[in-house]
């Protein structure tokens, strides 16, 4: 007799409860990077499952936790290594909302199993904080890293920075300032590593040109404006240091390190920005090596597809990454010094 009463009274809370939310989002980034982090890290903790089932027995060491002033991060270092092991140094995704270095913990064995040292590296994730911090955060564990990493038989004039997503962004931007004094210079960010010791970059499903995504709708325009907004701190974003400098596209230059970029053709980011960035290199005359799949290839190859291991493309992909270290950062070669 009283039940729908009660139905109706829930069913007009749950109607307000969308309502205030709804406001929420017009006022703040939290309430929809909240819900992005939620869906984004469930489908990372599914893709490192699936990543897990394809690390090599033993051959590694692990060093978690290692404390740095911004924050701490993960080096795993292959333990039959001749010499100190070159060093990749990756940098996660999630939109620089989500994501952690627990995420690509399983790739990073992998390299560390085929002879490279590989650390995973936290930052300070958006809304909490905001540009530059995430990009400072991770120059600091970079020289971190160049000061300690050579007392875990990794070698740090020997780094390639590498990323996915978010993060094939700020391993970008780091290497771009790396080797453009003249950007360094315009957005008054620290030069992390010198030309010398960043050896190469892989960069899978980056962002590398924001204005290019402005003409994407629906729910990945709306992921987008949400996650630029958090990761910027104003909601019209373009306007701001990040929108313009976190776009490296125009500031690449001749001297940019050699790169293998990826991205899948079932990605809205490939046509957009990975494939664009390697154009844009190629014309520079450095050295890049690519990865993309023709546009009719089925299935299509999502977001983040080279950590989906269990198909072969994934596989491919990481053959041809192992492949791109053994040329910029030879395992059989005597480290050089200076």
């Amino acid at each position: 007799m009283h039940r729908l009463p009660r139905v109706a009274a829930a069913a007009a809370a749950a109607a307000a409860a969308v309502v205030v939310v709804a406001a929420c989002s017009r006022l703040s980034p939290w309430p929809s990077a909240l819900l992005i982090r939620a869906v984004f890290h469930r489908g990372a903790r599914q893709l490192a499952t699936v990543m897990a089932l394809h690390v090599p027995a033993g051959g590694v060491a692990q060093h978690r936790g290692l404390q740095f002033p911004a924050g701490s991060l993960d080096l795993f270092v292959p333990t039959e290594a001749p010499a100190p092991a070159p060093l990749v140094v990756w940098i996660h995704g999630g939109a620089w909302l989500s994501g952690s270095r627990y995420d690509v913990e399983p790739y990073l064995r992998i390299l560390a199993a085929s002879g490279y040292a590989a650390a995973g590296v936290s930052y300070t994730r958006s809304p909490r904080a905001v540009y530059p911090q995430a990009l400072q955060d991770v120059a600091a564990a970079l020289a971190f890293l160049q000061k300690e990493s050579a007392d875990f038989g990794a070698d740090p004039r020997r780094i390639i920075l590498a990323g996915d997503s978010a993060g094939a962004q700020l391993a970008a931007q780091l290497a771009v300032l790396s080797t453009s004094p003249e950007y360094a210079r315009r957005t008054g960010l620290p030069s992390p590593l010198s030309r010398h010791d960043l050896r190469g970059v892989i960069l899978h499903c980056g962002i590398y040109d924001v204005a290019a995504l402005a003409s994407l709708q629906g729910i990945l325009g709306w992921g987008f404006k949400t996650a630029l907004w958090a990761y910027s701190g104003k909601r019209k974003w373009s306007r701001t240091a990040a929108g313009r400098d976190i776009s490296v596209l125009s500031d690449v230059t001749g001297d940019f390190p050699p790169a293998f970029i990826s991205g899948g053709n079932g990605d809205n980011l490939t046509a957009t920005q990975s494939i664009p960035l390697a154009v844009r290199l190629t014309q520079l005359h450095t050295d890049v090596r690519t990865r993309f799949w023709p546009q009719n290839h089925y299935p299509p190859l999502p977001h983040e597809y080279q950590f989906h291991l269990n198909r072969s493309e994934a596989r491919q992909t990481l053959t041809e990454t192992l492949a791109f270290l053994q040329a910029v950062c030879p395992l059989d070669a005597a480290p050089k010094t200076t």
